[in-house]
């Protein structure tokens, strides 16, 4: 299948969703219009930072886990349609929820050279639910 003229690039350079890639060790490589509204970071101050940028300190040892599993595998749970969804870090230090799906990159002799990461801010949606949930339970009782 032909990919449209400039599809890629309006995809990359879109404010929607955020699109973050890493290098085989975490560090960023690539920072979309879309992660600098979400996270609130500069391309500058992104780029060449690890993921702990953006990673809950109390999620980081997780996070590492996973990554480095996924690094050493090949494979990730969440490059098949399965969103992961977990609280993130703006540049103020707040905490927001994401949800992101993630593509493996590799090199030209296959092997994995880092990833890619399709973001979305559900803050707004999590706070709801979570509101919603809460009413339901002093209903309930």
């Amino acid at each position: 299948m032909k990919m449209p003229d400039g599809m890629a690039e309006a995809l990359l350079n879109s404010a929607s969703d955020a699109i973050v890639a890493t290098d085989r060790d975490g560090r960023i490589t690539f920072w979309n219009p879309g992660a600098e509204r979400i996270f609130g970071f500069a391309p500058e101050a992104a780029v060449g930072q690890t993921l702990d940028l953006i990673i809950p300190e109390n999620l980081r040892a997780r996070h590492w886990e996973g990554f480095h599993h996924s690094m050493t595998t090949g494979t990730s749970r969440y490059g098949h349609g399965d969103l992961l969804s977990v609280p993130g870090l703006n540049r103020e230090g707040r905490r927001i929820s994401v949800e992101f799906t993630i593509v493996m990159l590799r090199d030209g002799a296959g092997q994995v050279a880092g990833t890619v990461a399709v973001m979305r801010d559900v803050t707004k949606r999590f706070e709801e639910v979570r509101d919603l949930k809460r009413k339901l339970a002093e209903a309930g009782r």
